[in-house]
């Protein structure tokens, strides 16, 4: 027997009936929340020419793509995000559209993750595009979308917002080589003080060191802001933490206070974000399961010079959160022919049955006890003979 036969490549899984059932679900809600705020789909291709998501413009590392070669022998990548090939697409064949655009996608993207860390490597993704716009009024559009979303799909969650370049700034003028830096930045990102420290502590304590090693407690309501007031002085990052103090004011006219949390310390792919950044958490699921921002830069690698903001929502992590409240798919009636006669007139009465809201299914089976026997053992709860 081949070695690989019974088994899916690391990373992925087959999904079965409820599963599909609860992905259909969250795709359907979220589309129509797109389609309501005017976004409109488009699909890019899966294999994408490496050049596009080179690390400096994607801070996608080359490890977690998946390569190969087309007939010329130039190296493609299974789509690893979406962002960029929409970018691609705007800027080549969209490139006479009138701005602002508005789109969206509903495809899956493909990381390598390291072995043995539990996370999918084909992911289901669905998400917004908001391109050739600036500025909080996009900005405030994008997030309240992105809200909308989880307040379709989920019981209960919270969105975190955060300013890419209250970090960037700081982390600019940190005296530090670049190793040192990316520590700092993960030990950030996981809220992980004690090593977050120790690696500050090799460096001389200025104000940017200080204002640094508070980053990852700086989370919460608008306190927050009066805390980083006092320890940020870079003009940058004193204007960005300006305009993000502005935009959770008017995201909390939304009524949804508890809901919207400032963190200071996201700072998940700098590379990518050039403004505000946030994420989306369901109550009792502990990974992301929605992360966006302004990402105005990118447009820079296709010559173009336009806003861009957007968010991408996972939808696997979705369909497991609203797989359990997703109604049963299993058939209200099983109808059996009695005679190879009935067939056709059965499988009309079902039909009828189906169109009148009943959950329906004409049995293929030709013996009625197997196919009682199949209503019983799928929970079926009632069994209809048409014949004579």
């Amino acid at each position: 027997m081949k070695k690989n036969l019974k088994i899916t490549p690391e990373g992925t899984k087959d999904y079965l009936f409820k599963e599909c059932t609860a992905v259909d679900y969250v795709c359907k809600k979220i589309q129509k929340v797109f389609e309501n705020h005017q976004f409109h789909r488009v699909i890019t291709p899966a294999l994408e020419y490496y050049d596009l998501f080179s690390p400096e413009s994607s801070g996608i590392s080359p490890e977690s793509m998946f390569k190969t070669t087309d007939n010329n022998g130039k190296i493609v990548v299974v789509r690893p995000d979406s962002t960029l090939p929409i970018a691609r697409l705007v800027s080549t064949r969209m490139q006479n559209e009138v701005l602002p655009v508005r789109l969206y996608y509903k495809q899956a993207v493909y990381r390598n993750n390291p072995s043995y860390t539990g996370r999918s490597n084909e992911i289901m993704q669905m998400g917004i595009e908001l391109i050739g716009s600036k500025g909080k009024r996009a900005d405030l559009e994008v997030i309240t979308t992105a809200i909308q979303c989880l307040k379709a799909v989920c019981s209960d969650f919270r969105i975190e917002v955060g300013h890419s370049l209250l970090y960037t700034s700081l982390i600019d003028s940190l005296d530090a080589d670049d190793d040192l830096k990316d520590n700092i930045k993960n030990y950030i990102e996981n809220k992980n003080f004690s090593a977050l420290n120790f690696e500050l502590d090799k460096l001389e304590q200025d104000d940017t060191v200080k204002a640094i090693r508070k980053f990852p407690s700086l989370f919460g309501g608008e306190e927050v802001f009066e805390k980083a007031e006092e320890l940020i002085k870079l003009p940058k990052a004193i204007e960005a933490l300006d305009y993000l103090k502005s935009l959770y004011k008017d995201l909390c006219k939304l009524g949804m206070n508890d809901k919207i949390i400032v963190d200071l310390g996201l700072v998940q792919q700098n590379e990518y974000y050039s403004g505000i950044i946030f994420t989306g958490y369901a109550i009792g699921y502990g990974d992301a399961i929605l992360s966006g921002g302004r990402y105005d830069k990118i447009f820079g690698e296709f010559n173009n010079n336009m806003g861009a903001s957007g968010f991408a929502v996972n939808i696997n992590h979705l369909a497991e959160e609203a797989r359990y409240r997703s109604k049963s798919n299993i058939p209200e009636v099983l109808v059996f022919a009695e005679k190879d006669e009935d067939i056709m007139d059965a499988i009309a009465y079902t039909e009828k049955l189906v169109e009148s809201g009943i959950r329906a299914q004409f049995s293929d089976l030709s013996d009625e006890n197997e196919a009682r026997e199949f209503a019983e053992k799928l929970g079926i709860k009632k069994f209809e003979v048409f014949g004579d």
